[in-house]
């Protein structure tokens, strides 16, 4: 990658890519506004997959008002996680020909009625119908980032604001629970479902006061937007100032974009299967833990069942300051290294220690309830799981975004599609692999399937760069 610095002498770090003289270029907009927006998408990020494991700890009280059990009950999840997948891959058109704003307006607004109506769905059928809806309309803050923060921040501050937002959404499957289970015992499970519609209320005004449109071309000046004041802030965030915009790319060019990259083989093997595989036991794991801490021999009461949801938490929360200094240190050492010169498959360092982590994790969690010990090696165990789950998200993330920076959007569709199906599928057999074959050889055997599952990592690695050049994605659409 070479160097081109700033017009400005006195800074020494090289501007990628170089910013317009336009003060309306998302590249020269002040710290505060940047931050503003990441702030507005974060937040919408969060209520992602904290919105559909909200429910999780509501689970004994819906089984209560419809008669069911609890085992059919959690497969009202399937449908909505299942559905984030094509959601967001269905999104990029939009967010490539209207604009990003609109798109993450019309996600939150959207969410907030699907969850309105689950909230007051009178049979388990219909609040299933709003919950997969919820998983659809929701997932787009998960795609649009990576697009976001390639519009404002420059290549040397991308790292650090990714893991920030991959850290929003990955702290979401633990916080909701956790803040739902206690709610539960205070108010019924539609009361709960309320407070879940006021965040995405929230969010809704997080992006009206805070959002702005990032989507600038730089080539094509006359082609940016311009909307001032109060009505063009409402053209923008309802999408009527992009459906007017002219240069931009067709739905059409957009769609045949997407599927061109989606099976080039240094974009599908990192996610495919080594991101698949670690979110399809995290996940598992996240949706499963209450079935195996309320019944004996851990007795969990709701309240401990919320509490031991700040494990996870706490690893996340790890995974952010450790991804925060570390990948930026691994790019910048490369860097230094190699005369300049960077090649993003050196991101992928960022995957050793998470596969470390994860496998270790699995297997502790499922000696720990094989055995009946004691409750802090199931704490621990998850903590792991999760910080592995953000260390893979945020190496992946960035190599992905190295590799497309005119795709970005489009790119994260595919690593946020593959992420959601291990998601889905996970909750059909996991419990039954547990019941069958016990808690030991069922984590014991998705730990090694994670250790497998890594040499997708080191094969990329290897040829990535072979491949970049044999294989390159199609031209920049915006």
């Amino acid at each position: 990658m070479a160097k081109d610095f700033s017009k400005d002498e006195k800074v020494e770090t090289a501007l990628i890519p170089q910013p317009s003289d336009d003060p309306a270029d998302p590249l020269n907009w002040a710290w505060g506004k940047k931050h503003q927006v990441l702030v507005a998408l974060t937040f919408s990020a969060l209520l992602t997959d904290w919105g559909m494991t909200w429910g999780t700890t509501l689970f004994e009280a819906q089984a209560e008002t419809w008669g069911m059990s609890i085992v059919d009950i959690s497969n009202s999840l399937s449908g909505g996680i299942f559905l984030q997948g094509p959601g967001g891959v269905l999104a990029v058109p939009l967010v490539q020909r209207y604009g990003r704003l609109p798109v993450l307006f019309w996600s939150q607004v959207l969410s907030c009625i699907v969850v309105i109506g689950a909230s007051q769905a009178p049979t388990y059928a219909g609040f299933t119908a709003c919950r997969t809806l919820q998983g659809f309309f929701n997932t787009a803050p998960q795609v649009i980032g990576l697009t976001i923060i390639h519009d404002m921040f420059f290549f040397h501050e991308r790292t650090r604001k990714i893991n920030f937002w991959a850290f929003s959404f990955l702290v979401g499957p633990y916080l909701g629970p956790f803040i739902a289970g206690f709610l539960i015992q205070k108010i019924n499970w539609r009361q709960d479902f309320g407070v879940l519609a006021a965040f995405h209320g929230f969010a809704i005004i997080l992006v009206v006061l805070f959002g702005d449109e990032t989507l600038y071309d730089r080539d094509h000046p006359e082609n940016n937007v311009k909307a001032d004041g109060i009505v063009g802030k409402i053209k923008l965030l309802t999408g009527i100032a992009g459906l007017r915009a002219t240069g931009r790319p067709t739905l059409k060019t957009v769609f045949k974009d997407l599927i061109a990259i989606s099976y080039l083989p240094y974009l599908i093997l990192p996610c495919s299967i080594f991101l698949l595989v670690v979110y399809l036991w995290a996940i598992g794991i996240t949706t499963s833990v209450t079935q195996f801490i309320k019944p004996p021999p851990y007795l969990f009461s709701d309240t401990a069942a919320a509490l031991l949801f700040l494990a996870p938490m706490i690893g996340v929360l790890c995974a952010e300051a450790w991804g925060h200094f570390f990948n930026d240190w691994l790019c910048n050492n490369y860097i230094k290294k190699h005369n300049g010169i960077y090649k993003p498959e050196n991101r992928l360092f960022g995957c050793w220690p998470a596969v470390v982590f994860s496998v270790c994790s699995l297997v502790l969690y499922g000696q720990t309830l094989q055995h009946s010990l004691s409750w802090a090696g199931i704490a621990v165990g998850w903590g792991m799981n999760s910080f592995a789950m953000l260390a893979a998200t945020t190496a992946i993330s960035a190599y992905v975004l190295d590799c497309f920076p005119g795709h970005a959007a489009l790119a994260s569709s595919w690593v946020n599609f593959w992420r959601v199906v291990g998601g889905f599928v996970i909750t059909y057999f996991n419990m039954k692999w547990v019941v069958h074959s016990g808690a030991a050889v069922a984590f014991g055997c998705q730990g090694a399937i994670v250790f497998a599952s890594f040499g997708s990592i080191i094969v990329v690695q290897l040829y990535g760069h072979k491949w970049r050049v044999r294989y390159p994605a199609p031209a920049a659409e915006n």
